[in-house]
């Protein structure tokens, strides 16, 4: 088990497609681990490790990055079917005038 304190968080910005919140949001998230400096694997594991991840480490460090964004698409599709709700709960208040 890794130690919570041999992790480094960054946040930031996502970049790509999003909405009027895209600049204000931290909705990118990268971790870091110095595998090559840490003492919570043994031996044996951390040379395998080490020989696994070559090709994904920097100076021994390993850095996993995941980020969010909006889709359009989606976000349009959405938008309509609260446009749809909103218009079925209107009509089931009009009186009905048969």
């Amino acid at each position: 088990m890794i130690p919570p304190e041999e992790l480094s968080w960054r946040f930031s910005r996502s970049s790509g497609p999003g909405g009027q919140s895209v600049n204000t949001t931290d909705s990118r998230v990268e971790v870091s681990y110095d595998l090559a400096g840490s003492d919570a694997l043994g031996p044996v594991l951390k040379e395998r490790a080490l020989r696994a991840l070559a090709d994904r480490l920097a100076d021994g460090v390993i850095t996993v990055a995941a980020s969010e964004h909006r889709s359009q698409l989606r976000n349009r599709e959405r938008r309509l079917a609260d446009k749809q709700r909103r218009s079925q709960i209107k009509r089931l208040r009009r009186p009905d005038h048969d």
